[in-house]
């Protein structure tokens, strides 16, 4: 049996749309690879290709909202994205930095441009990942990790043609700093122009591919900046050469295999579970946190 991981799609970019007036998203996972259950545990991704922005009084975001049976991760590319929630959690990721709060049983909470760089404009790149909560955590108690690049750990390449950050899960003995509660691998594979990085995951994993710059081979077919890679569920093996310096998002996780019940800002496993979580969140059960 071949160990190479076949490549089910390579997507261009969707058209976008805006989430708040602060980020302008195309959105792969559900909207491309068609439900939840074909990347479980991830369960959206929303990337927010590079975006200049004019300078600003009032940052842009989005403002109080809740959340219920899952964790969002963002990964900042460029900019700086600002974090309050009603746990008492805050702070501002910068470029290469990743914010993972685990919304678990209910938490509000707001991101917006950070309050500077808003000043100044720039330009803004970023990811945002929802990560599904196996069922017996879902009711756990939320939970904040601010990672920042110091945190991050790293793998350097051979010949210096790069490195791998790596975020959560291991990259040759190299384990990452994020805390996850099933088996999730995410990573940036920084490469110079012919540096080469090899992955491995179980063939049962879901695994994918977002080029967030340059342009690169994946098992020896182009993809190019913004693209998102999706690899399909057969062999274990496959490797990034990049044609000019390039920055990839790898990421990977064992599915969990649960019924999702899922409706705007909830993902739980029932439909009786969504309506507890609307009505407590009705109840002020999430916290206080103002605009």
């Amino acid at each position: 049996m071949s160990t190479i991981r076949r490549i089910e799609h390579i997507f261009t970019p969707p058209a976008p749309h805006m989430v708040g007036d602060g980020f302008k998203v195309h959105n792969y996972i559900p909207g491309r690879t068609g439900g939840f259950e074909r990347m479980d545990p991830f369960l959206m991704l929303d990337y927010n290709a590079p975006w200049e922005i004019g300078p600003r009084n009032k940052p842009l975001g989005v403002g109080v909202h809740p959340h219920r049976g899952f964790e969002t991760v963002t990964i900042a590319y460029q900019g700086k994205v600002a974090h309050h929630d009603s746990a008492g959690n805050s702070g501002v990721i910068g470029e290469g930095e990743v914010q993972w709060m685990t919304a678990a049983s209910g938490i509000l909470h707001k991101e917006y441009h950070e309050q500077e760089f808003s000043k100044k404009g720039g330009t803004f790149q970023m990811v945002q990942l929802w990560v599904n909560l196996p069922a017996a955590q879902k009711m756990s108690a939320p939970k904040y990790q601010g990672i920042t690049r110091d945190q991050i750990s790293r793998k350097k390449l051979a010949d210096g043609t790069g490195e791998v950050e790596i975020i959560a899960g291991e990259f040759e003995g190299v384990k990452g700093p994020a805390f996850t509660f099933s088996p999730v691998a995410l990573m940036n594979a920084r490469l110079n122009k012919g540096g080469k990085a090899s992955f491995s995951f179980p063939a049962h994993y879901n695994t994918s591919v977002v080029v967030i710059s340059g342009a690169l081979k994946v098992n020896g077919q182009p993809a190019l900046a913004n693209q998102f890679v999706l690899m399909a569920n057969e062999g274990t093996d496959f490797t990034l050469e990049a044609t000019e310096d390039s920055i990839a998002l790898v990421m990977s996780g064992e599915p969990l295999r649960e019924p999702i019940a899922a409706h705007g800002p909830f993902v739980m496993n029932t439909r009786q579970q969504l309506i507890d979580a609307f009505n407590d969140f009705q109840a002020g059960k999430f916290g206080d946190l103002a605009d």
